[in-house]
């Protein structure tokens, strides 16, 4: 029989792919879901296995009162048109950039927020 705490060890040091890999596996040869797998890795993993947030939103809560700069921001960050980043402003809170890094939503926000938005990272 296999050494419990040696394929423990095994399974904690996965990377992502190669707990896919497993997975597959699994499903294809031994008829387990992929679910049940990724549950058994992950509990092994333990509390360590925090993710950092890598993606970000920038949520435009309010327009502020010079709405027509914040409209001409949005367009030139959004590529929307001027009717479009009108009604994202007016429609407040929206998210006007999504899935961004952390950099790029600080810079969108600092923009914003200069011509007078209030402006939230999410």
């Amino acid at each position: 029989m296999a050494d419990v705490k040696a394929l423990a060890e095994q399974l904690v040091g996965l990377t992502v792919k190669e707990v896919q890999e497993l997975a597959d596996v699994l499903k294809a040869e031994y008829g387990i879901e992929p679910a049940a797998a990724a549950v058994v890795v992950s509990s092994e993993a333990g509390p360590a296995a925090v993710e950092e947030k890598t993606a970000f939103n920038v949520v435009l809560k309010n327009g502020g009162a010079s709405k027509l700069n914040v409209v001409k921001i949005v367009k030139d960050l959004t590529g929307l048109g001027l009717k479009e980043a009108k009604e994202l402003v007016d429609g407040a809170p929206k998210n006007v950039k999504e899935g961004v890094s952390k950099a790029e939503a600080e810079d969108i926000a600092a923009k914003l927020k200069e011509a007078g938005a209030d402006v939230e990272i999410a």
